[in-house]
């Protein structure tokens, strides 16, 4: 049964192309009418910036003046500057931060951060945040009503400091627990699918009480890589199994699902050319014709070494958003540019003007954004 279901998203995928993008969202024309396409690029961007505090001058104020950037992506951690307190530093601190950001966006701002628990935790204990643990030691532990408090303890963390959207639950099989950026970071709930399901259905009810966001990740499944997306090239196409899938089907058929991230993983068996984060017969052909998924698609960090190296920036944008993805990171961590909101959006632009991208892929995605804000029906 389930191999039938997978051909059939398989099926699916190389079936898309002829669909008309507004017909995979919702009603894009009419939500989008009259909005600038600048404004509605500044959306689909979920971007990185320096800083622990705002004084007014910074290139992250101007984008949300100019551009009405979407959402942005706080971390504890410089990778440049090899230095703590680039955004966090105290609860406090961060409270006044995030409330800051809110104040100078005209619209809802995603506010977003990596804070799946152990050793994945933006907000630390040692900054005065409550301590986490790690989603391996719950899976081991097999208790949900465990699962449930902590992730109780997560989502009321970050209501209270202001933060609407958590880049978890990590839904990666634990099939390799060797892997260095999932199993060897006791990122994973268990190499059962029904077990990440279940325990990743706890946390993304939890947060939903509490007004956050959850974000399933790393669509279709890192967790049997044996290398780093982060440093590189990473081809899965002998170990990654279609159980790898089961945990989007069922939160997904739950309705749980409101955001997913890609993986920068490459598949051959999926795509013959192209990375999941970058692949329409991924993105639009098994996640949302084969799956179901009419939520959110975000990237992961489009600056990773799996894109970087291998593409270029212009070309990565490019081909995110024809493969489908809604939302694109640019964490701005690994390297930094103050204007990569600036020169992203005229990127966009110009490839609209163009006709490389057509604007109803734009409105589409502007439509589910609207939507997950809560902006429109």
């Amino acid at each position: 049964m389930k191999r039938r279901r997978f051909l059939k998203g398989l099926a699916a995928a190389a079936a898309c192309a002829a669909v008309p993008w507004p017909l995979l969202g919702c009603s894009a024309r009419r939500v989008s009418a009259g909005v600038p396409l600048t404004r509605k690029i500044g959306q689909m961007l979920l971007v990185g910036f320096r800083g622990a505090e705002l004084r007014g001058d910074e290139a992250v104020v101007r984008d949300l003046d100019r551009f009405g950037l979407g959402g942005v992506v706080l971390f504890d951690y410089d990778v440049m500057l090899g230095s703590y307190g680039r955004n966090i530093v105290s609860p406090e601190q961060l409270r006044a931060l995030t409330a800051r950001l809110q104040t100078l966006s005209r619209l809802p701002l995603f506010i977003a951060v990596d804070q799946e628990g152990g050793r994945v935790a933006r907000l630390k204990e040692g900054r005065g945040f409550p301590a986490t643990v790690s989603a391996r030691s719950l899976g081991e532990a097999g208790d949900l009503a465990l699962t449930r408090r902590r992730a109780e303890q997560i989502a009321t963390t970050l209501r209270e400091n202001g933060i609407n959207l958590n880049f978890a639950p990590v839904v990666d099989l634990d099939v390799n627990p060797e892997n260095p950026v999932i199993g060897g970071l006791e990122r994973s709930f268990s190499a059962d699918p029904a077990v990440v399901a279940a325990h990743a259905r706890e946390l993304l009810l939890a947060h939903d009480r509490h007004g956050v966001l959850g974000c399933l990740k790393h669509f279709p499944g890192h967790g049997s890589s044996s290398t780093d997306s982060h440093q590189g090239f990473v081809d899965v196409t002998a170990s990654w199994s279609e159980s790898e899938l089961e945990p989007y089907r069922v939160l997904i058929a739950q309705g749980l699902a409101k955001m997913v991230m890609t993986a920068h993983i490459f598949n051959r068996r999926l795509d013959p050319r192209y990375p999941a984060t970058l692949s329409r017969a991924t993105v639009t052909g098994l996640l949302r014709a084969g799956l179901g998924f009419d939520g959110v698609v975000v990237s992961d960090d489009l600056q990773m070494g799996a894109i970087a190296k291998n593409f270029s920036y212009e070309a990565a944008v490019e081909k995110a958003i024809q493969a489908g993805v809604d939302i694109l990171l640019v964490a701005n961590n690994l390297e930094y540019d103050p204007d990569v909101v600036a020169k992203t959006v005229a990127l966009i632009a110009d490839r609209v003007r163009s006709g490389a991208i057509a604007e109803e892929r734009i409105d589409a995605s502007y439509c589910r954004i609207m939507r997950l804000k809560g902006l429109t029906a």
